[in-house]
């Protein structure tokens, strides 16, 4: 109790801060960062260095109450075979702009719903990416995979086009909480899911959970919790639902009354990831586990635990390319985000042009910034020494937001001079920590809950 009431004091339960999966935050894009910088930035890629590929689909038969992606329903495949035309125009841009020689190290396939596409659709849209993009030595290709958008297929499907991990949106098996977030997926049809993915020779397994929501109770998502260690995750990501009516209009469908409060949020999460790290699990920075000698916790181990739009990862690309609707671009010299509309997004590559409507081209003090971010949300620590062997003098510059941080945040964060480390009882902070460092708060911007 002592715990909980340091971190009340501390202002767990108040705060209302980003998630840092970027630096700067989306919220801080401009429209005056676009296409001009997305075409130059693409061209200037280096050869030698493999990039990642996120290709967003935005469709969904169903739209669950809870997420706030930019997703559209449909209940037929003629606006999703429109949409993959555009892809493929998108795909032709890029290649009469890209370097030659470039090769793809990650591919990630996202959503809405990727699983909404049939086997013929999910065959044409892999191979137009790798003909564009080769594919590197030591190429990964994960999916997001909706247990009811699925049969065994498309997984083969999948399988066939080399696709190495399915990520499974599980969020809760209880039926009272899936029927207050719109999403009913009944613990056998997932179990089928998983039994087909491995039988077809998926050697990674993500599952992911959210706490903190309507009807929520321990009880409930420990039975949550049983259920899944049956599948035998090679990882889990345990995400605090983020409700934000005034961003996501279909939150408003939630009962808020419903939703636990900032008290019981806490010990929902705390609880799951005890029992996680009980399972044999080990904690990867603020809300993932992983298996022994998964990705994830050999590059914890390494210290090359790195953090983007889908969390945490092993990635090590430098570059992120965006395909679709809504999707961002990460390059070394900044962001740029296609048109988060699909109808818009379209209509800019029908145009031929790149799709960018929004972005931010970093300074120096940014990229540093970025950097120390990082460092805290992967590693819960921050070595100025080490920063300096990556960006020189300058670090020094945050020694005082540093030593800030040690004062505000007693005694669960501590600064030697050099080293600025959190205390594992105050990692729940972390977001809290890092945002002292964040030089682009736009006014009036609403984060979701810190705890």
């Amino acid at each position: 109790m002592e715990q909980i009431d340091t971190l009340r004091a501390l202002g767990l339960f108040d705060a209302r801060v980003p998630r840092y999966t970027s630096y700067p935050t989306a919220a801080a894009f401009s429209p005056q960062t676009g296409a001009n910088f997305q075409r130059d930035a693409l061209a200037a890629l280096d050869p030698n260095d493999p990039v990642s590929v996120y290709m967003h689909i935005p469709f969904c038969e169903r739209l669950c109450w809870f997420c706030a992606c930019h997703t559209q329903g449909t209940k037929t495949l003629g606006p999703v075979e429109s949409y993959i035309e555009s892809l493929e125009a998108e795909l032709e841009l890029l290649r009469n702009t890209l370097p030659a020689g470039l090769r793809m190290g990650r591919l990630h396939w996202g959503g809405g719903t990727p699983t909404i596409l049939p086997p013929p659709l999910i065959h044409r849209l892999s191979r137009a990416i790798r003909d564009v993009f080769p594919t590197a030595d030591d190429f990964e290709f994960s999916v997001e995979i909706d247990p009811t958008m699925v049969d065994r297929a498309k997984i083969d499907a999948l399988a066939a086009e080399g696709m190495t991990r399915a990520s499974i949106g599980i969020q809760d098996f209880d039926p009272e909480v899936q029927a207050a977030i719109g999403r009913m997926q009944p613990f056998d049809v997932t179990r089928t899911c998983v039994d087909d993915l491995r039988a077809a020779g998926v050697r990674s397994l993500n599952t992911d959970l959210v706490y903190g929501l309507p009807h929520q109770t321990n009880a409930r998502i420990e039975d949550t919790i049983d259920k899944v260690l049956t599948f035998a995750p090679d990882r889990v990501a345990l995400f605090g639902y983020a409700h934000v009516p005034w961003v996501s209009k279909r939150q408003k469908l939630i009962d808020e009354d419903a939703l636990p409060d900032d008290m019981a949020r806490y010990v929902l999460a705390t609880l799951a990831a005890e029992r996680f790290v009980a399972a044999g699990l080990t904690p990867i920075g603020i809300d993932h586990f992983a298996r022994p000698g998964d990705d994830l916790e050999t590059s914890l181990q390494a210290g090359q635990l790195r953090r983007n739009f889908q969390g945490y990862t092993a990635d090590s690309c430098q570059s992120l390319i965006g395909l679709g609707a809504s999707s961002i671009s990460r390059f070394p010299g900044g962001y740029v985000q296609n048109a988060p509309a699909t109808a818009a997004y379209k209509q800019r590559i029908a145009a031929g042009g790149f799709a960018a409507s929004r972005g931010y081209q970093m300074t120096a003090q940014d990229q540093l910034r970025a950097r120390a971010i990082e460092h805290l949300m992967c590693e819960f620590t921050l070595d100025l020494n080490d920063l300096a062997s990556e960006f020189g003098p300058q670090s020094a510059a945050l020694k005082p937001s540093l030593s800030f941080m040690a004062e505000r945040f007693a005694p669960y964060a501590v600064f030697d001079g050099h080293k600025l480390a959190i205390a594992p009882e105050g990692q729940p902070l972390t977001r809290m920590i890092a945002s002292v460092l964040d030089q682009h708060v736009p006014e009036g911007v609403r984060y979701s809950r810190a705890s």
